[in-house]
């Protein structure tokens, strides 16, 4: 017996849907993914989602077409596989109706959502002494040393992107000190992170992406943020429906 839906997918989860290839492309080329967000659970074999939306223009995804849904909930990451049956309109917003051809199921692969945000964060490279311990599992920081001024543009459970003026060593380890609003308060952080890529922006000269994987981090501060990034989906979900 399958996982019941309505037992773990609430509205406000964000959800990924993927194209289901049922013939290997040639070219080696990815099957599309949508974003979007659980409206509504009609029954534990139904439900309403918002329609995706991709550089503020609505995707229309077929009716009868089948999709790959990942559905990612405070308890985990959720699988199933799902049909469009109908598309319409209320509340001013454009829903898609989709009935479970499968059972849902957890999704064991470690993954965390990626929330789009614009953060000032503060960091530096990690001294010697610093990246020893680190390699102890013990992140003993040294206090006072200057910080550098960059932008978080999305965040997860599991890491981060940012945009700076500079750019880090990739593989080298980072301090990465920033605050987020938990809880109605201001709580900084202060992680290590490793820097898994560091490349210039297209069309943007001197500007530099970074995309950083935490390490060693506190199991009590991964909650916090995963908790952080699912508060702020459900205002931006209470907003889109106007209440």
């Amino acid at each position: 017996m399958g996982i019941i839906l309505s037992k773990y997918v609430m509205p406000g989860n964000r959800i990924d849907l993927q194209e289901i290839q049922r013939v290997k492309e040639e070219d080696g080329s990815k099957r599309k993914s949508y974003q979007s967000q659980v409206i509504d659970i009609v029954s534990d074999d139904r439900m309403e989602i918002a329609m995706p939306i991709d550089k503020s223009k609505l995707i229309l995804l077929p009716v009868d077409t089948e999709y790959d849904l990942y559905f990612y909930t405070p308890n985990g990451l959720y699988q199933c596989y799902a049909r469009v049956v109908d598309r319409y309109k209320n509340n001013n917003i454009y829903i898609l109706l989709l009935d479970l051809t499968s059972n849902l199921r957890k999704y064991q692969r470690r993954e965390y959502y990626r929330f789009s945000c614009a953060l000032e964060m503060n960091s530096r490279p990690l001294q010697e002494e610093e990246v020893n311990a680190v390699e102890q599992r013990a992140n003993l920081l040294v206090p006072g040393l200057p910080l550098q001024r960059s932008v978080i543009v999305d965040i997860s459970g599991g890491g981060l992107r940012f945009v700076a003026d500079y750019a880090y060593e990739v593989a080298s380890l980072i301090l990465c000190k920033y605050q987020l609003w938990i809880e109605n308060e201001s709580k900084e952080y202060s992680l290590v992170g490793k820097v898994l890529s560091s490349k210039e922006v297209e069309n943007r000269p001197g500007i530099y992406e970074h995309r950083v994987q935490y390490v060693n981090m506190e199991a009590g501060n991964r909650e916090e943020i995963i908790k952080y990034i699912f508060d702020e989906e459900r205002k931006t979900i209470k907003n889109q429906k106007g209440v």
